[in-house]
């Protein structure tokens, strides 16, 4: 059976800080001294996560289906 849950990620190095990912998806993400980070690692697959992919400044943010692909 296929894992139907998402990785999520923040690429420190790329990370600016802007926070759109935390106002965007709050139940996903937290900025802590001036760099975001996943407040968990799996989720459930959720659309917001597909829009701060897409918005995140930085292109900080990675998200990984069930089978290792990157959503977008």
């Amino acid at each position: 059976m296929a894992d139907d849950t998402w990785t999520v990620e923040v690429d420190g190095e790329a990370c600016i800080g802007s926070g759109v990912c935390a106002s965007m998806a709050p139940l996903h993400f937290a900025v802590d001294n001036g760099r975001s980070r996943p407040l968990a690692e799996r989720v459930e697959p959720a659309d917001e996560l597909r829009d701060v992919v897409v918005l995140c400044p930085g292109a900080a943010v990675l998200v990984r289906d069930g089978a290792g692909e990157l959503v977008d």
